[in-house]
């Protein structure tokens, strides 16, 4: 404590943000115990979501490459109420390789938290909604759909394109529903709280209710609005389909089981052994586009089935590589799902085995009929899949098995857009 009884907080923390040490001061400032703290929750913890997503990273650069940073800003008590502060942040080292660190910070009673709150730039609130919804992920459902239309295209089935474009914004809201109930279930059931590794922002899903971007409460809501938009956008496509057009609900209905129960009570799917990551292969593959070839020319086709089956197992493969991170968080929380079961070890193997099936499954399509040769043009994405297979077989416990996860997202965009690519303009390389 300093000479004028103002307490001074010392806080380390490691280079995923996870607080290592916490001082009296610290104690005093903030209203939490060392041990409440220490190796549980991360630095994020005391300051604002929008400081968190538009200021505290810059502030880590700053320090790490300078070796100081100080600035005043507004952090956040236990209780909930904010405090004006100054703080400097400084790189802890060892052996001349930094780990992590070290924040010394003292309240200004001068000042008001309002004074001290750094402002809030439009891309913040741009990256808050995105944190919220991970938008981001929508490519999963955007390729798929995409494919199928190509796949109707050249198949000459006739295409209706409002009915295009509104499955399109459907299929899209019923993917934020499932964003945002995942989130939500995840932070009610426990499971984000025992998660206290960042992993390069891939861990945990988008953390809003903890950074305080969003109530428990509002997130449901967002989450019902997303689910209920879906659901009229398909009685909308229904409607124009005219005879036999509410078949489109059997696919609707699938969606939206999988999306409420993948991690929602009483079923939470995700737990079940196998059973989560089959729904996600099937909702983001066959079923989503033979659904789409239904919603967009009013025939079921099993072919469009099929077409899918690539684009699901690639699908799958983002959903696998992104347990890794939350392999220990997920089993103390009763998420058994199969990279928990098996193993990271063993789990770098099945990643490869997606992989090769995903690709495979493709020339095994084409050979079988259900895909042109022109469809063959996804075959080009293969050394990025052959990168991403590395890094999970060589850091599948590494935090450097981040390129990874951001490579498989990348893999599906590629490989599903040069699929779709080949199959409308008949693109044939091989």
């Amino acid at each position: 404590m300093s000479e004028n009884k103002v307490p001074i907080s010392v806080i380390t923390c490691d280079m995923e943000g996870r607080i290592e040490t916490f001082n009296k001061g610290a104690e005093e400032i903030f209203g939490y115990t060392a041990d409440e703290v220490i190796d549980k929750k991360r630095v994020s913890l005391f300051s604002p979501g929008l400081v968190v997503l538009g200021y505290v990273p810059m502030w880590l650069d700053e320090a790490s490459k300078k070796g100081e940073y100080s600035t005043e800003t507004t952090f956040v008590r236990k209780d909930g109420s904010q405090l004006a502060a100054s703080v400097k942040i400084t790189p802890t080292m060892k052996d001349g390789v930094q780990i992590g660190y070290c924040g010394t910070t003292t309240p200004l009673p001068d000042k008001s938290p309002e004074e001290t709150m750094p402002p809030t730039a439009f891309a913040t609130k741009i990256i808050s909604v995105v944190a919220i919804t991970r938008i981001p992920f929508l490519t999963a459902t955007w390729i798929p759909i995409l494919a199928a239309a190509a796949w109707a295209n050249s198949a000459e089935l006739g295409i209706d394109m409002l009915n295009f474009w509104i499955a399109f914004l459907a299929g899209s809201m019923l993917h934020l529903a499932a964003n945002t109930y995942n989130d939500y279930f995840d932070w009610t059931s426990g499971t984000d709280q025992e998660n206290n590794d960042y992993f390069l922002q891939l861990s945990g899903g988008s953390r809003a209710i903890e950074l305080g971007l969003i109530s428990e409460q509002g997130l449901f809501k967002l989450a019902n609005t997303f689910l209920a938009l879906s659901a009229v956008m398909g009685v909308g496509i229904m409607y124009l389909l005219g005879s036999g057009g509410y078949e489109l609900a059997y696919y609707g209905i699938f969606g939206a089981f999988s999306a409420y129960f993948y991690t929602g009570m009483p079923f939470r799917l995700v737990s079940r052994r196998g059973i989560g990551e089959l729904l996600i292969g099937l909702n983001f593959g066959p079923v989503m586009t033979m659904g789409t070839v239904f919603a967009i020319t009013g025939v079921h086709n099993w072919d469009a089935f099929m077409i899918g089956i690539p684009l699901g197992l690639l699908t799958t493969a983002i959903l696998w590589i992104n347990q890794f991170p939350d392999m220990e968080s997920d089993i103390k929380s009763g998420k058994n799902h199969l990279v928990a079961t098996i193993g990271l070890k063993n789990a770098s193997y099945g990643y490869l085995a997606l992989m090769i099936a995903a690709f495979g499954s493709l020339i095994l399509l084409n050979q079988e009929g259900y895909v042109e040769k022109s469809g063959l043009l996804m075959l080009l994405a293969i050394p990025i899949a052959a990168f991403a297979s590395f890094k999970a077989l060589t850091e599948y416990d590494k935090r450097e098995l981040a390129i990874a996860n951001w490579a498989t997202i990348g893999i599906h965009f590629v490989a599903g857009a040069l699929f779709s690519l080949g199959l409308y303009y008949n693109i044939n390389l091989f």
